[in-house]
């Protein structure tokens, strides 16, 4: 509620899961790749990586979807992981100019 205000109809603007599930099928589909740390404290609660990959099968969005034992929400996962998306990302994002 700090960020976002009281009313939460707002923060759907604001929710990955419930955007994915806007998309239409005229909209550009840029690949996207989610890596998450299964010991994440806020994995079930606020993150719930389930709800993400479910929207994008919905409306058929390229997400991949990478879920990874024994690592939570610290500099540690972001390190281990950033050169992965970055490359990933430069690709996608060389590929459509």
């Amino acid at each position: 509620m700090a960020y976002l205000g009281e009313n939460q109809e707002d923060w759907a603007d604001y929710d990955a899961s419930l955007l994915l599930r806007r998309v239409k099928d005229t909209d550009t589909k840029v690949p996207v790749l989610v890596s998450q740390g299964l010991a994440d404290e806020f994995l079930q609660e606020q993150l719930q990586p389930e709800s993400l990959r479910d929207a994008a099968k919905m409306v058929d969005y390229p997400l991949t979807l990478e879920l990874h034992e024994h690592y939570d929400h610290s500099y540690y996962f972001i390190a281990s992981f950033i050169e992965q998306h970055l490359r990933f990302h430069g690709r996608v994002l060389y590929q459509s100019l």
